[in-house]
């Protein structure tokens, strides 16, 4: 493993993914349960850090898909979030994604450190953890009613 040394603090970098469903007239998100610290039992979105050699696209496809089971290829990136207090270990910036999915034709399964993963309604979104509310708040904003004003 490469050891690196820096001559000043630098941010981790994570990513997170906005998995969304229209059924009937409702909309809805996908999020997992989380099984670890911190904000353990907190709902959110799958996601997770960027490994060595792995551009953001490929870590959330591949935290999507060990997080939910789940199979990606469309990602519409909702921005990128800083607040060097985002997360209680320290300072990580996120990248957000966001796609379409049908829900019907998918069987989510919790894995990874996920507890638990489900479809919830815009109109019944859980306390969620770190910012992502704020996150979410964007891509409904940028995303959802773009897609919908279409």
């Amino acid at each position: 493993m490469t050891k690196y040394t820096y001559d000043y603090p630098r941010p981790a970098l994570g990513t997170d993914m906005l998995l969304f469903s229209k059924q009937s007239n409702n909309i809805y998100i996908l999020l997992i349960e989380r099984g670890n610290a911190p904000f353990e039992g907190f709902w959110a979105f799958p996601g997770g850090f960027v490994e060595e050699g792995e551009s953001c696209e490929q870590a959330v496809l591949r935290e999507l898909k060990e997080e939910t089971g789940l199979e990606q290829s469309e990602l519409f990136q909702i921005g990128t979030f800083s607040d060097p207090n985002r997360d209680p270990r320290g300072w990580i910036v996120t990248v957000a994604f966001a796609a379409w999915i049908n829900m019907e034709e998918t069987k989510p399964i919790a894995g990874d450190d996920a507890k638990n993963v489900k479809w919830f309604s815009l109109n019944e979104i859980p306390p969620l953890a770190f910012d992502h509310a704020i996150i979410l708040k964007k891509a409904i904003s940028d995303f959802v009613k773009g897609i919908q004003g279409s």
